[in-house]
């Protein structure tokens, strides 16, 4: 059974920083590319971060650029989303998804294999 754990989320102050973390059971990682979308309040889902699986190809919504990372470890089975320089607008519940294709902006749409059950990130001001 595929399963994506999320983890790392919670309260910071805008400027400040946070790491998420995604760790994948029962998926042959390697072969997957992941992907972080986030969910605000009264708002639709939204792409944030996508990495392929070799790590060559990384792609960011124009609202992540310059602030988010995203990176992975296959030896270690997880993704992970490094928040920088976080505004009070980053605030949102953070999924990670996987999918064997590697789509650089995919729409929440997408179809995705797997989806974690997300963790919260707030940020005050």
């Amino acid at each position: 059974q595929v399963q994506l754990v999320e983890s790392g989320g919670g309260l910071v102050q805008a400027g400040g920083s946070l790491r998420l973390s995604c760790a994948a059971v029962g998926l042959a990682f390697s072969n997957y590319a992941m992907y972080w979308f986030r969910q605000a309040p009264g708002k639709e889902r939204e792409f944030v971060a996508s990495i392929a699986w070799y790590s060559g190809n990384v792609d960011y919504s124009d609202s992540a650029k310059g602030r988010f990372t995203i990176s992975r470890d296959n030896a270690k089975n997880t993704a992970y989303l490094q928040l920088d320089s976080v505004k009070p607008e980053d605030t949102a519940v953070y999924y990670c998804a996987a999918s064997p294709n590697y789509v650089p902006s995919p729409s929440p749409d997408y179809g995705m294999t797997s989806w974690g059950k997300g963790t919260l990130v707030t940020v005050s001001s």
